[in-house]
């Protein structure tokens, strides 16, 4: 699968919050088309179906969204 670069997809889930913030799910036609636009490119850009797990992919892509990973370190007992 392809990969949205990092400030695609930061663009992208801060439009989206703005759109949001602004009611534009409520607005006039234009603002609801950028709105589906936006929630579109966002599902497209992550894999995912809807935009929830877009959100949380997108997020999950962004630089310092993870800790580091110590998962394959084991621990002597």
């Amino acid at each position: 699968m392809l990969m949205a670069h990092p400030t695609v997809l930061n663009t992208l889930v801060e439009e989206y919050a703005a759109l949001t913030a602004l009611g534009a799910e409520n607005g006039d036609a234009p603002a609801r088309r950028r709105m589906e636009d936006v929630t579109y490119t966002l599902c497209v850009a992550t894999g995912t179906r809807d935009i929830d797990s877009a959100l949380a992919a997108a997020r999950h892509r962004l630089p310092g969204a993870r800790p580091h990973d110590d998962s394959l370190l084991t621990t002597a007992r």
